[in-house]
């Protein structure tokens, strides 16, 4: 069904904005994660990103032009759909909400604007700072940590807090200078979106009662009339806490487009000048990047997800014969698991196959793979490896389910389930099947060790089409996952196990490991299932014919 998407409200003070650039033509298929646009503010132009997926038929503001915010920007349903009452001035369905990723600041949302800026009289140079909705379908944030304390003077650029969301904990950037007079949300607490966060100004402005007159949604109580304030777009005022990193520790702050742009080309950020805000790097950075000789080194330095070890839990007193409990607060992100993983179970009807494999050959192939000086190869960048190939023979494993049809993917996005503090996240391997072993292995401890310090960006985790969970390095020899829609499928890794097995007819000692493959039986059949399996178990038991 035809969904409506309408020009963003990117700031408090917008109230229109320009098409900087159309990066889809009508009649083009777009995935949820696409760049539609480059939308212009006042303050900077922002990728534009879409929470929907079908073909785009109407643009309604062209390149060039600028529309009240709500307006008309675009059309997206299946191809070919009628959309007359949709531009006559019909009511468009709600859009879809994304699956409860959290988006860059600048990814915007289709549906209604922000609540307005408080109606407050406001003392010469006073800006209020609220809380930024940083994705589609966020109501809330949590502020993880206060980077600035109240009369610490603020430079514009300065990284006042981080937000945390659903899926990432995100840098709230400062678009103002003065001295932080006020904070509304301390350390820890969670408040909805334009709740009061912050006030800044000059240092010593009397900001007596400006709190008092904000209400939760940010709507002021004061009747006064408004001073026209310019506030940070909520857009701008987050930059995400990921990307990349460079070798000295610091972060590369990058566009979503530049970053898909880049990868596309195989170019590491970190060998970029950017030439956008506080060095952030932009679209034409990319483009008019010429590589130099010199070989950016892998990223090895991240956390291995074999090796982290979770911090120590502190020690409760528990008074001897007394019944004692403890209640921890749930997070952003243990909402939202709760919320996926049970839709998952109870919408899509699971089963599961299990097949055991010899690992003898990997494990002789991985330790010569070793050798090669600055080759770290792990047996879960093996089985990914194997995956992506047998998902390339058997594209049905690769899908999706719709309640009018089953979506193949031909190409290969595969997740691979990471356990962070607060519960999982799954940062995805884009196009793996084109991927090396030793790229993939890189790239795995790169996210992973990134997903530990909540620095991935939300695009970072969209897109997969497939899901590879491993428990082995716990010593879990077997188990079922529970499928991470939209994919259909998701492959169980359990430990390597040293045991007797029967080989030519004699009883000797060999390796073998488990995988429980759990599908989803609207789209994956049990004999689909079965074939995808055995493709998979020989891509693994024999190395070598990965390479054919």
């Amino acid at each position: 069904m035809a969904i409506k998407v309408t020009m963003p409200r990117l700031s408090d003070t917008m109230t229109e904005g320009t098409v900087a650039t159309w990066l889809k033509k009508v009649g083009d298929k777009i995935s949820e994660g696409d760049i539609l646009a480059e939308i212009e503010t006042d303050k900077a132009t922002m990728e534009f990103e879409s929470f929907n997926e079908g073909t785009l038929l109407h643009i309604g503001i062209q390149a060039g032009e600028t529309a009240p915010v709500d307006s008309l920007l675009a059309i997206i349903g299946n191809e070919g759909e009628d959309i007359s009452a949709l531009l006559a001035g019909g009511d468009a369905p709600a859009a879809e909400a994304p699956k409860a990723e959290a988006a860059p600041a600048a990814e915007v949302k289709t549906e209604t604007a922000a609540p307005a800026k408080a109606a407050a009289v406001l003392p010469k140079g006073v800006v209020v700072v609220t809380m930024p909705r940083l994705s589609d379908t966020m109501t809330e944030g949590t502020v993880a940590t206060w980077l600035k304390k109240v009369g610490d003077a603020v430079a514009e650029g300065d990284i006042l807090a981080e937000i945390e969301t659903d899926k990432a904990t995100m840098e709230f950037e400062s678009f103002n200078e003065g001295t932080l007079l006020y904070i509304g949300i301390q350390e820890g607490n969670t408040a909805p979106v334009d709740s009061l966060l912050a006030i800044i100004g000059p240092a010593g402005t009397d900001i007596s009662g400006i709190a008092e007159n904000y209400t939760a949604g940010g709507a002021a109580t004061a009747s006064a009339p408004a001073t026209e304030e310019k506030a940070a777009p909520a857009a701008e005022k987050a930059t995400e806490a990921t990307a990349d990193t460079s070798s000295n520790g610091g972060r590369i702050l990058a566009s979503p487009l530049a970053k898909k742009i880049a990868s596309d080309k195989g170019i590491q950020l970190t060998q970029v000048k950017g030439s956008g805000e506080n060095g952030r790097i932009v679209k034409s950075d990319i483009e008019n990047f010429t590589p130099s000789a010199q070989t950016q080194p892998a990223a090895t330095s991240a956390a291995k997800p074999q090796e982290a070890t979770a911090p120590a839990a502190p020690k409760v007193f528990v008074p001897a014969g007394e019944v004692f409990t403890e209640e921890i607060k749930n997070s952003q992100m243990r909402k939202i698991i709760a919320k996926r993983l049970a839709e998952s179970l109870f919408t899509a009807p699971h089963y599961n196959l299990v097949i055991e494999v010899s690992m003898d050959e990997a494990m002789g192939a991985r330790a010569t793979i070793n050798t090669v000086p600055d080759t770290k190869v792990s047996f879960n960048d093996m089985v990914i490896k194997a995956c992506a190939l047998a998902l390339k023979k058997h594209p049905k494993i690769n899908s999706q389910w719709k309640e009018d049809a089953i979506i193949i993917n031909h190409h290969v996005n595969i997740g691979v389930a990471v356990a962070v503090e607060d519960g999982l996240v799954v940062p995805v391997l884009k196009f793996t099947d084109a991927m090396s072993l030793s790229q993939i292995g890189a790239s795995v401890r790169d996210l992973a060790g990134r997903a530990k310090n909540k620095k991935l960006g939300p695009q970072e985790m969209e897109g997969s089409t497939f899901t590879v969970s491993n428990l082995g390095m716990f010593g879990i020899t077997e188990f079922n996952s529970i499928i991470n829609q939209p994919n259909s499928a998701i492959l169980s890794v359990g430990a390597i196990v040293e045991k007797p097995v029967v080989k030519n007819g004699q009883i000797v000692v060999g390796n073998t490991m488990m995988l429980s493959l759990a599908c989803d039986h609207r789209t994956i059949d049990g004999a689909t299932g079965a074939q995808f399996l055995q493709t998979l178990k020989q891509y693994i038991e024999s190395p070598v014919t990965m390479l054919a």
